[in-house]
């Protein structure tokens, strides 16, 4: 049976109940037949024209907030790129046919984001139910029991509104103390012996889903060594922060001493036993030589570090992968591995907020980092590392927080 194409703006316009299209500027793109029939405007009122231009607050109501509600709302859709639902409002429409005349109007609205090629938020979807026959059918209703529900639905509307405005400017200050702790703990981009890294950490974009990843260089014992290492704490805000904190000094200190990468991660494991919200953190460390030209490594649950080579291949390094710290048999030691590489090679680590996306094979998010490093692979450290984040955050945009480490070898 052939399929059938589907008219996807007969469909939006057929759609039950009032839904329009706007702009991240907020001005009409398009609106459906019921969205028109109830506010009681054309098509030719209203697309094309900025959305307060055609539903201004009553300027004869000094506490009318509808607007600033409403504008608030779509603003947090397009800078979270999350759908919003808000509280029962009242927003009284001017009568289309007595200019000059205002109704007294309620409205139950939700707005979703509809997200472009790039990540970005490309079109708003404002769905809204009127709900104002709903407050006169109580207010008609007999006795003083149905006024008063009435009264109590209004309020306690406004008040889970209020209670979310609370929580979101909690959250935004969360995500600062988070940030700026993160921002100290995190070792600045220094040289580490004469090799120097690019290093980049790109928070998340979701104020709730921050501050778990963590990068680490640091020199090693030897003629000329260094180990690198990432890492991601399973949680979010000021609690993954400190975790991270706390492993990533373990994991620099143990390092130093350990005879090698897995011996290092073994004592990072036994120390993460004592930290509460460590459970199910993921590592990798590494430790290059320039003096034998080769990468020793081992992980701990994380994804695979990844060579550049100069002819544009790209090897994954997946041959020494454990569980994650806390998921793995007691007394067996961790496997560790050793591959060369030449002069001019670029070794990159990275967390998995660079790569994964929902619902996708972690073999597709694997190869999608390994053509972007071909395609910039005579990029230097500092422009391929904003060159990757550019390809494969959606110009920016990050679900969760990303640590990327690149080093020309």
């Amino acid at each position: 049976m052939a399929e059938t194409a589907i008219d996807y703006a007969a469909v939006f316009q057929a759609l039950p109940g009032m839904v329009a299209l706007l702009t991240p500027e907020l001005v009409y793109a398009d609106a459906n037949e019921e969205f028109l029939r109830m506010s009681g405007r054309t098509r030719e009122q209203v697309v094309g024209r900025y959305l307060f231009d055609v539903f201004p607050d009553n300027p004869e109501d000094s506490s009318a907030d509808g607007m600033r509600n409403l504008a608030a709302s779509l603003d947090r859709v397009v800078e979270s790129g999350e759908r919003d639902a808000m509280a029962l409002q009242r927003f009284d429409v001017e009568s289309a046919e007595r200019p000059g005349e205002w109704e007294e109007r309620y409205w139950s609205p939700v707005n979703a984001p509809i997200l472009g090629p790039d990540g970005k938020v490309a079109l708003l979807i404002h769905k809204v139910e009127e709900v104002t026959e709903l407050i006169r059918a109580r207010e008609r209703a007999p006795g003083d029991r149905a006024r008063v529900l009435e009264a109590e639905l209004y309020t306690r509307a406004r008040e889970l509104q209020e209670v979310n405005d609370r929580l979101r400017e909690a959250h935004a200050h969360e995500r600062e103390v988070a940030l700026a702790l993160q921002k100290a703990m995190l070792p600045a981009p220094n040289p580490v012996g004469h090799h120097r890294a690019a290093v980049r950490y790109q928070p998340a974009t979701d104020a709730l889903n921050v501050c778990g990843d963590w990068y680490d260089l640091v020199s090693l014992a030897g003629v000329d060594r260094i180990g690198i290492a990432v890492g991601d704490v399973v949680g979010h805000g000021l609690a993954a922060a400190c975790v991270m904190g706390k492993l990533r000094s373990a994991l620099s200190a143990a390092s130093l001493v350990a005879d090698g990468p897995a011996q290092a991660l073994d004592a990072l494991g036994l120390y993460a036993r004592s930290v509460d919200g460590a459970e199910n953190t993921t590592a990798v460390q590494t430790c290059v030589d320039w003096d034998t030209h080769t990468i020793t490594y081992s992980s701990a649950g994380h994804l695979p570090p990844a060579v550049l080579c100069r002819d544009g291949t790209v090897v994954f390094l997946d041959g020494a992968t454990d569980p994650p710290l806390g998921a793995r048999p007691e007394h067996t030691p961790r496997p560790e591995a050793t591959v060369d590489f030449s002069e001019g090679d670029t070794l990159v680590l990275y967390t998995d907020g660079l790569v994964e996306r929902r619902d996708e094979d972690i073999d597709v998010s694997l190869g999608r980092l390994a053509e972007a490093l071909t395609r910039h692979r005579r990029s230097t450290p500092e422009f391929l590392a904003d060159a990757l984040l550019l390809d494969l955050l959606h110009h920016g945009r990050a679900t969760d927080d990303t640590a990327l480490v690149i080093i020309r070898l």
